[in-house]
């Protein structure tokens, strides 16, 4: 056991509302705090430090020196980190005034991952995923999903999310996988998009889960990947199966969000095509919307419509998508802090949507707030006034983390 501070500011995010909007009146700020950490890096309480330190004079005490504000650790719910290669060609052709579907259908866009990530070994994807893990770790990132996606067979599917299971054990956060191989239909499948399908519930899926690779399922509802009459059948299969839903929708074309809240999916994510329909879907469903402002800056695109989901009662949590192609910068609070400019989101909302309403998204409900019982996943910035950490648009970075209670 032991006490952790003094900080300047703590901000718990304790009490807040997992859906709808929030003020930043709302947030619970304790001056002069600290944390009193078990030996299994849970959270045991919080309270003014010198407080605890009197209650327990014998306490090992993990001292803070300089002026530092504390707040829970990110969960970045949707990231694609476990791949090979890069797509700068991509860029170069969309900053030129191609779409999306004009470069996949020259042979860039998801393909092109998916034939070097193919090439790569079981070891290369380890260490790629490692690195950029750690990358978000030490940007206060303590929980990261990561999909497949990107092998579109059942062999090269099994590689990276080995891969991703061998990683988590190399990494301070903690790795969740998510199968993503209905990602596309691969060009070299003898057969249909129905076909595809089929084939992964047949194969894939009985793997996954005697190998404990993966208990969530994903899958992309779009024109350059798969229909929603298709998706509707995969994802009763897979739910049937036992595995947890999400699902990338509405990112050009709607469909996706209201097939994921028929499944009962933990998340939709994307969204950038999402109107009035689908927010009313939302602001009466469990189902997270995941907005991912990454995705937006890269493909040069307008944001999810964070602020109306918010006003309509909607659970809003933020992701960065971070790909290699359309998602490349990787970094979760540049993104959240340009999303908040131009969605007018409150600090305290930017903040549930990286923390607590993204814990939501994947299913966790002990960490993404600082309160008793909770794990000690933590960050604390070089200020006192929390306020500058999204003032600062990114530029100010945590210079300390916790991941169960240990300092990475």
């Amino acid at each position: 056991m032991k006490l952790i501070g003094p900080f300047s500011q703590i901000l718990t995010l304790a009490n807040l509302p997992l859906k709808g909007r929030i003020s930043d009146e709302q947030l619970e700020i304790i001056s002069n705090g600290g944390v009193l950490v078990n030996s299994e890096g849970n959270i045991l309480e919080i309270a003014e430090f010198n407080k605890l330190k009197t209650k327990l004079p014998a306490i090992k005490v993990e001292e803070i020196e300089e002026p530092a504000t504390l707040i829970p650790g990110f969960i970045d719910c949707h990231t694609h980190i476990a791949f090979e290669g890069s797509r700068a060609g991509d860029y170069a052709m969309r900053v030129a005034g191609k779409t999306y579907l004009e470069i996949a259908k020259t042979g860039g866009g998801i393909w092109d991952s998916v034939i070097q990530t193919r090439l790569a070994s079981e070891d290369d994807l380890v260490r790629n995923t490692v690195c950029r893990a750690n990358r978000h770790a030490l940007s206060g990132v303590t929980t990261i999903e990561v999909k497949s996606g990107y092998g579109l067979t059942v062999e090269s599917e099994i590689k990276i999310l080995r891969a991703i299971k061998k990683a988590n054990n190399q990494v301070p956060a903690d790795l969740i996988s998510t199968c993503l191989a209905a990602h596309m239909k691969p060009k070299d499948f003898d057969g249909d998009q129905r076909e595809y399908l089929e084939y992964l519930i047949k194969e894939l899926l009985p793997i996954l889960e005697a190998e404990n690779l993966a208990q969530r399922i994903d899958i992309f509802i779009e024109e350059s990947a798969f229909g929603a009459e298709q998706a509707d059948v995969f994802l009763e299969s897979a739910k049937r199966a036992g595995f947890e839903l999400t699902v990338h929708a509405d990112q050009f074309s709607t469909g996706g969000s209201e097939l994921a809240i028929k499944h009962q999916a933990l998340s939709a994510d994307h969204l950038e095509a999402s109107g009035e329909n689908e927010i009313k879907l939302f602001s009466t469903s469990d189902t997270v919307a995941v907005v991912l402002p990454g995705a937006s800056l890269g493909l040069g695109i307008n944001f999810s419509p964070a602020r109306k989901l918010l006003d309509a009662g909607a659970c809003v949590a933020i992701a960065s998508d971070w790909n290699p192609g359309s998602a490349p910068m990787g970094d979760l609070l540049t993104q959240a802090s340009i999303l908040g400019t131009f969605e007018k989101l409150s600090l305290a909302e930017t903040l549930a949507g990286l923390t607590f309403r993204s814990a939501k998204a994947l299913g966790l409900n002990d960490r993404g707030v600082l309160e008793t019982g909770k794990l000690a996943d933590m960050q604390a910035y070089p200020c006192t006034d929390y306020r500058e950490i999204f003032y600062n648009q990114g530029q100010l970075k945590p210079n300390q983390v916790w991941k169960r209670g240990r300092q990475l």
